[in-house]
């Protein structure tokens, strides 16, 4: 018998707003950061690692949150843990006086997200295989009585989901071949597209994506109109016309200035506008859709909760979902999301610019793919290419594809050296930091 026995939470801040790493119309000047939840157990070879991100700012409070969620999970024998971790999750979810300061939003909803994260990182090292590997081997009836459909029924049932699931079984392990013959699954990058990078940094890093082998490359925009013209002429000049460009506003716009906006820069052909305005204006973005065809609307990563999602899909507000692995609850609530976005017929294409999320969302498009989608066309994952040093098993990108993860767990290990330096405030790096 295993018992967890302590629950620790960091607070890792890394100093990106120095180099602009990050930075967009919304935020600045961004240290990208996380609350780190590290689930001990009486057996020194395991543990369960987990976080979601911030950028800064208020990570403390995410890490005291996560310190109170992960607390009723001290005791607790493994065996049962991963067991039910549909049990486990609903089971932390009705704690009503955290409920209360969300409910399902919020610090609070991220918390949930960091500690849900570690358990099932220490569900698939228990099991000895990558998340990825473990969600695609666990039945239709595993997999929804793990999801989180509460409020959802209106849009997606528990029967409509298993018949969803229960069709791609049989074929699971053809489409498993398919991606590690192909060399993975399919990405694109923003590291190229900061806002506070110069044009010659622009210029370079958009030909060293080329020459890496990706073929979607996205652009933030939306603190000047005219800059946004230049920098994209300059993109298009070197990417040509036969590279899908996005470009991405992280919320800064009006429904109306996001239309006329969009308009201006239509010239550059732009695949997708991303997060044109509010994370939380369902008819703002149907609107938006709507007058800025054919050019895509996508948004999801700060999408605070799978009812959002769902008024999103019915609302016929989006043609990408951007979901996020540590913004959303875990796995839990990320199924749900997947199973309606493959229901209405829209392509996940997981939010990842942030540290260590790269390494979640890589396991969640190959389960996509294998179980829910059955699918590749219109999806493609975000990739950028910063802060992977800190990962005891960084993702591995390779001619634009994620390959497959091999090792166990959810990637999401950090270096216990990392975890020092950079703890704040005391960590090696802040106390000596200008």
């Amino acid at each position: 018998m295993t018992l967890i026995t302590e629950v620790t939470v960091h607070d890792v801040r890394f100093p990106t707003s120095l180099t602009q790493d990050g930075s967009d119309a919304m935020n600045k000047d961004g240290d990208y950061s996380a609350a780190y939840v590290v689930l001990h157990t009486d057996d020194p070879a395991l543990a369960g690692y987990g976080f979601t991100f911030t950028i800064g700012r208020g990570n403390d409070l995410c890490a005291e949150a996560a310190r109170q969620r992960g607390a009723h999970l001290v005791g607790r024998r493994i065996e049962d843990v991963v067991a039910d971790l549909g049990g486990v999750y609903r089971e932390l979810a009705s704690d009503s006086q955290l409920r209360w300061l969300g409910p399902e939003k919020g610090v609070v909803h991220l918390a949930m997200a960091a500690v849900m994260n570690a358990v099932w990182d220490l569900a698939a090292r228990v099991a000895g295989v990558p998340l990825w590997r473990l969600l695609s081997e666990m039945t239709p009836e595993q997999l929804v009585d793990a999801a989180d459909l509460r409020y959802l029924s209106d849009a997606l049932t528990r029967e409509e989901a298993l018949a969803m699931l229960r069709d791609k079984v049989a074929t699971r392990e053809q489409r498993v071949a398919q991606l590690a013959e192909a060399g993975g699954y399919p990405c694109y990058t923003t590291s190229a597209g900061w806002l506070g990078y110069s044009d010659d940094k622009l210029r370079r890093l958009l030909e060293e994506a080329l020459d890496s082998g990706y073929r979607h490359l996205k652009i933030k925009v939306g603190a000047d109109v005219e800059e946004d013209v230049r920098r994209l002429r300059i993109a298009r000049e070197v990417v040509g016309w036969d590279v899908d460009l996005m470009i991405d506003a992280n919320q800064v716009w009006d429904v109306p200035q996001a239309i006329e906006w969009v308009g201006r820069l239509a010239e550059f052909k732009p695949l997708w506008i991303e997060e044109p305005t509010s994370p939380d204006d369902v008819l703002g973005h149907a609107r938006i859709r709507r007058e800025v065809a054919p050019i895509k609307v996508a948004t999801g990563e700060h999408g605070m909760n799978r009812v959002l999602f769902k008024q999103m899909f019915q609302a016929e507000a989006i043609d990408f979902c951007q979901l996020d692995s540590a913004r959303l609850a875990s796995v839990n609530e990320i199924l749900g999301v997947y199973l309606m976005a493959s229901k209405f017929g829209v392509p996940v294409c997981p939010h990842a610019g942030g540290v260590g999320l790269c390494e979640l969302v890589q396991h969640l498009s190959i389960f996509d793919f294998v179980c829910v989608s059955g699918s590749l066309e219109g999806r493609v994952t975000e990739f950028v290419d910063h802060l992977h040093e800190h990962f005891v098993d960084p993702c591995v990108v390779e001619s634009g594809h994620y390959v497959l993860p091999s090792q166990p767990g959810y990637s999401a290990q950090m270096h216990d050296d990392s975890v020092r330096r950079f703890a704040y405030p005391r960590g090696e790096y802040w106390r000596t930091a200008p």
